[in-house]
């Protein structure tokens, strides 16, 4: 494969990955626009930026290596091209952004987007436009819900998984009052509206939920409420994540707040976020992820080439994203064509397996990926072996249970 250059626009960087042979339109005139073209758009330089930002682009190119080495000649796709842009976690740049990539990048896919409002926008775009949408880094069960349509998927995790990971597990282990605090925009308001509902299921109670300013660098005001509110909470559950999250958890440690009896479960955690506090920050913490580098054998392979290509460990969303980009290039090669109705059809009901994804199948009635999911807990720092080694996983969770199992109704895809 040849890096044929870099280019500017849309706030990132352009990596051109031309493949051996074909002319314009590759795959015998299949392929539209004279290429392949997948386009990431995140959060590159906000309290995201670590969770997912740049190095997912390098994923996705990973992603466009493997393709290539696997298809040659064969491939479908003789030239793909990646591009990325920066949402900056605003609906209106997220809906502006994937206009451009769609009509002036020729974006065949758009991939990743967190912060659930944003996604929501891109989603409204897709449709739209008619071109294919997987969300990675949101959140928010309106994916698959009212906001769901033809040409958006929803790849990883969402609001469920890790309400009835987390809210259930740890309401059960004794953590029976809650204190919520959420982040003030569709991902918490979704994930406040999930955890009160899997809490209540087993068996626990939210004694009061609060609203927080998104981003917020100051959550005082809550953290000293929690151990005065009556009935008290053993349980602070905070549904926020990435730099907010990392905020809040030196605040709550600064409070002492575990000491005074309030402990500590989180909707959300990402490796990045225990690489910025150090483990002991958040040692004995359980909560539910997508996906750890130290799994097993297959994942610590990739992670050992992500990491030659990067300087560091991936994320769950980095190895999802890698994953999401794979099995929309093999779409491609099932359907010899970009074609967005074709590509659709060949990723609903498809059954996967690769390293992000096991037992995995895109549930054709919404479009949610169902797939194994992990309960998992932070190691103490004298536990690590070694840099990033910081997650033990404690149970799977099997695809079925993992989801909610039946589509929302309210799809009408």
């Amino acid at each position: 494969m040849k890096i044929t250059g870099w280019s500017g626009g849309l706030a990132a960087a352009t990596l051109v990955l031309a493949g051996c042979g074909g002319g314009p339109g590759g795959g015998g005139g299949a392929i539209s626009d004279g290429g392949v073209v997948l386009a990431v758009l995140n959060d590159q330089s906000g309290i995201y930026a670590d969770t997912s930002g740049r190095s997912t682009v390098e994923a996705v190119k990973m992603a466009v290596d493997d393709y290539r080495a696997k298809y040659g000649d064969q491939a479908v796709a003789k030239k793909v091209e990646v591009v990325a842009a920066d949402h900056q976690n605003k609906p209106e740049i997220a809906n502006s952004k994937a206009q451009e990539l769609y009509d002036r990048e020729h974006a065949d896919v758009i991939l990743d987007v967190p912060t659930s409002s944003a996604a929501l926008a891109v989603a409204t775009v897709a449709k739209n436009k008619r071109k294919v949408f997987i969300d990675v880094g949101a959140a928010s069960t309106e994916l698959e819900g009212k906001a769901c349509n033809k040409y958006t998927f929803h790849y990883g995790y969402n609001s469920y998984m890790l309400a009835h990971g987390t809210g259930s597990e740890v309401t059960k282990d004794g953590g029976e009052n809650w204190y919520i605090v959420y982040p003030d925009y569709a991902f918490g308001q979704d994930m406040n509206k999930t955890f009160g509902s899997a809490i209540q299921a087993a068996g626990g109670t939210v004694v009061q939920a609060d609203p927080t300013p998104f981003p917020n660098d100051n959550f005082s005001t809550f953290l000293l409420k929690a151990p005065e509110l009556d009935p008290k909470p053993q349980v602070l559950g905070t549904m926020h994540a990435g730099g907010d999250l990392i905020n809040l958890v030196k605040q709550y440690n600064e409070y002492k707040l575990r000491d005074k009896g309030v402990r500590l479960a989180l909707g959300l955690l990402s490796m990045s976020d225990i690489h910025s506090l150090g483990p002991d920050a958040l040692a004995g913490t359980r909560y539910t992820t997508m996906w750890t580098w130290t799994y097993d054998d297959k994942t610590r392979a990739w992670a050992d080439k992500f990491q030659a290509k990067t300087g560091k460990r991936p994320t769950s969303n980095m190895a999802a994203n890698y994953s999401a980009a794979l099995q929309y290039l093999e779409a491609v090669q099932r359907a010899g064509t970009d074609n967005s109705d074709k590509v659709v059809a060949q990723l609903e009901g498809h059954s996967m397996e690769d390293v992000f994804v096991r037992n995995g199948t895109i549930r054709a009635q919404d479009h949610l990926l169902l797939h194994d999911a992990y309960l998992t807990e932070v190691k103490a720092a004298s536990e690590v072996k070694e840099p990033y080694d910081y997650e033990k996983v404690l149970k799977t969770i099997p695809a079925a249970e993992a989801f909610q199992p039946q589509p929302d109704p309210a799809c009408k895809l």
